[in-house]
């Protein structure tokens, strides 16, 4: 069985390393876009900014609902803008993932070879000396 300092000499540092810039440029994105974006309390629009030359309680309701659902789509879009960020992240992060996954498979198919072609190795090994020194 391979120990984990042989596993990691065979790790592909050189991709792992080149691909850990857009990994963390995806994580800084994501991280910026989710700290700028502000709550939706904090957006600026409330119930209470309305026009000022309102002719009824109804036009005011009206209005309300309106800053209400301007703000609930900017809120949605920002969220669309994270989630597809996010995406992106956790793409490049599959990725790596995937290929650290394939390396360490044919890691552990070189061990087992190695470990069988020992075996008949040594089998031959004994039996030659079996042989050598059994007369």
């Amino acid at each position: 069985m391979p120990t984990w300092l042989s596993v990691l000499k065979v790790v592909p540092w050189g991709e792992v390393i080149t691909n850990a810039p857009k990994v963390a440029d995806g994580a800084r994105k994501l991280w910026s876009a989710v700290k700028r974006t502000p709550p939706a309390e904090e957006a600026g629009v409330s119930p209470v900014d309305t026009p000022t030359t309102v002719e009824s309680p109804d036009a005011e309701v009206i209005a309300a609902l309106q800053a209400q659902l301007g703000a609930a789509e900017k809120s949605i879009a920002a969220l669309h803008e994270q989630m597809l960020a996010s995406s992106e992240l956790i793409k490049a992060l599959a990725e790596q993932n995937n290929e650290l996954i394939r390396r360490v498979e044919a890691m552990r198919l070189r061990g087992a070879w190695l470990i069988g072609a020992t075996v008949v190795v040594g089998i031959a090994a004994l039996t030659a000396l079996g042989l050598l020194f059994g007369r």
